[in-house]
């Protein structure tokens, strides 16, 4: 039961911060605060909340916006990281879509791709936690670079990543060689106007370190 709180906090934690979000904000602390057996998971992630709360909103939207929109470092998009800007990606946005059908129920994308972070995170939670689960287990190396990423980066929103990983078997990789592994052997594909490259390095082009 603490992994579905997790992912349906972490779902709304990691969402631009409209004024919905805002608001929900204390709701969504008091949520992991009864937790009768909070988990690692879900002490990191009360700590998250917390702190943006503290945040104004303008300042929050200005920083989310810096932090996960003008950069492709912080990635929400789960296939980004895998696939890159290439052909194949198109196929597995399909797949995404393709779970969700067959679910049975409504995903509200709110004009997002099937693969966002969030998208993923509230069909774990509400519709079908098993396969929703094993969804974010399939990306397991997305979300471990994008958490790396963002501790380096010291960023508020690295705990709610940090949190929803923690939800997940095994440990989380140290460094972003070990993360990258977990996706396994990836042959070089040919993106449209350019040339064949490893996609999983696309995201990590910016500020490589």
């Amino acid at each position: 039961m603490s992994a579905r709180i997790v992912h349906q906090v972490a779902s709304w934690v990691l969402s631009y911060p409209h004024d919905d979000v805002v608001d929900a904000l204390p709701g969504l602390a008091d949520a992991l605060r009864e937790q009768r057996r909070p988990t690692e998971a879900v002490r990191e992630l009360l700590a998250v909340v917390e702190a943006l709360q503290q945040i104004p909103p303008e300042t929050l939207r200005h920083d989310y916006v810096e932090t996960f929109d003008l950069t492709r470092r912080h990635a929400l998009h789960l296939s980004y990281w895998t696939e890159g800007d290439t052909r194949r990606r198109g196929e597995v946005l399909a797949a995404f879509k393709q779970v969700y059908r067959d679910s049975g129920q409504v995903v509200r994308l709110d004009g997002e791709l099937p693969d966002h972070l969030p998208v993923v995170l509230e069909f774990a939670a509400v519709v079908d936690p098993e396969t929703g689960t094993a969804l974010l287990q399939k990306y397991r190396a997305s979300l471990e670079l994008l958490r790396i990423e963002l501790e380096d980066d010291a960023s508020p929103w690295a705990g709610a990543v940090r949190a929803v990983c923690a939800t997940l078997p095994g440990a989380s990789p140290r460094t972003r060689t070990e993360a990258m592994a977990l996706a396994g052997p990836v042959q070089p594909v040919e993106s449209v106007g350019l040339e064949p490259y490893d996609p999983r390095l696309l995201p990590l082009a910016e500020g490589a370190r």
